[in-house]
């Protein structure tokens, strides 16, 4: 692996010395003919191709773990988008240790490049620069998408790449290099810049009877308008939202300020900046990264089902009821304004435990009513 900077003995401690990660495989490869194309290279500890844990479908990627660190170094330098079952691969060092991947520290950005860059003409004209990690052009089905994402092992490196290489003409386009930014980060850089020129207004939450024209007339009263749009189904049927798109900001702003919270035929309507993508999309990452902490704070366990509890029953009364079965991690009474809603849950901490109270529990009578108790599925989160 080229590198424009001396790489001391023990550099790649980090990494797992003799393992290397080769992607961009083709859903076909096996095992053995990993083993079969990097065998030649040294002895091999094993070969791995990684698969979904659920449907088993191969994920495309997969390890070669060689006995030897100067061999899978060997491979790793000479082999690096070779063929395997007609399609090139991309080789680097396995990184059990993921935490200089998720910092982004060492990690560029490339756009406009000319469809022609591959991974291999990308991982060549970078890798002067210093010890590339990963390096990885952007494809859908028609090929490159003109953009691409190189990892060094340090930001000096990637810091060299940058200034050497923004701006260049590559196949004659002028190429953009520039540091990587996580996805919330170009979003708030997005937010920012847009909220002080933005002419692209959303619009939710009017009637089934709004169309362009109707909705056209009451935005107009604010400015010149290039576009009003009610989004449609298939049917025809009008979706409850739409854009307006002033030709200045000024009118733009002004109607959000306005029209916001305003009532339209009953409705109370939501006018605010229309959205960028990136925005959306990091929106939708902050809503997924709160219920999957949500979920992880949960009290592991299996659970147990209680229909038609008493209502003089509260979670210290239910745990009550059930702890001569074993260790609760969890009891509740599920509350509405107040008053139980007539049933809850109880968790404890094994299969065996839990079984034991519904063969015992269910049908008897606690308070004035007789309990209906079921096993839940048992999950390693509840």
């Amino acid at each position: 692996m080229g590198s424009g900077e001396p790489n001391p003995a023990g550099k790649k401690k980090k990494y797992l010395k003799a393992a290397l990660y080769v992607g961009d495989l083709d859903p076909d490869v096996t095992e053995d003919m990993l083993y079969k194309k990097f065998r030649p290279a040294g002895p091999l500890r094993f070969t791995r191709i990684c698969r979904d844990p659920v449907t088993r479908s191969h994920l495309g990627y997969g390890y070669v773990n060689f006995r030897f660190p100067a061999d899978a170094e060997w491979a790793l330098n000479t082999m690096n988008f070779d063929l395997i079952n007609g399609k090139p691969f991309r080789l680097m060092w396995s990184q059990p240790d993921d935490r200089l991947r998720k910092s982004g520290v060492g990690n560029i950005f490339i756009k406009n490049l000319d469809k022609s860059i591959d991974n291999r003409a990308l991982f060549y004209l970078f890798s002067a620069f210093g010890n590339i990690l990963s390096c990885k052009v952007v494809c859908d089905d028609n090929g490159s998408k003109g953009y691409a994402y190189v990892h060094f092992d340090s930001l000096a490196a990637a810091n060299r790449a940058i200034w050497h290489m923004n701006g260049v003409r590559l196949n004659n386009r002028q190429v953009y290099v520039g540091r990587f930014k996580f996805p919330e980060e170009r979003a708030a850089e997005v937010r920012t810049r847009d909220r002080a020129t933005f002419t692209n207004v959303f619009v939710k939450n009017f009637g089934d009877d709004m169309d362009d024209e109707k909705l056209k007339e009451l935005f107009s009263e604010y400015g010149p308008t290039e576009s009003v749009k009610v989004i449609r189904d298939a049917s025809g049927k009008s979706k409850g939202f739409g854009f307006v798109r002033y030709e200045t900001h000024e009118a733009a702003q002004k109607a959000v300020i306005d029209l916001h919270g305003k009532s339209i035929g009953g409705k109370i309507l939501y006018v605010g900046r229309a959205q960028k993508k990136i925005e959306r999309l990091a929106e939708l990452r902050r809503r997924f990264e709160r219920l999957r902490l949500k979920e992880k704070s949960r009290p592991p366990g299996v659970p147990i089902y209680i229909k038609n509890l008493d209502e003089t029953i509260d979670d210290a009364k239910l745990k009550e009821e059930f702890a001569s079965f074993g260790s609760i991690s969890r009891a509740k009474v599920m509350m509405e304004v107040g008053q139980g809603k007539g049933f809850g849950v109880v968790c404890f901490s094994s299969f065996e435990e839990a079984a034991k109270a519904v063969d015992e529990m269910n049908g008897r009578i606690v308070g004035s009513k007789p309990l209906h108790v079921t096993l839940g599925q048992a999950r390693r989160r509840w």
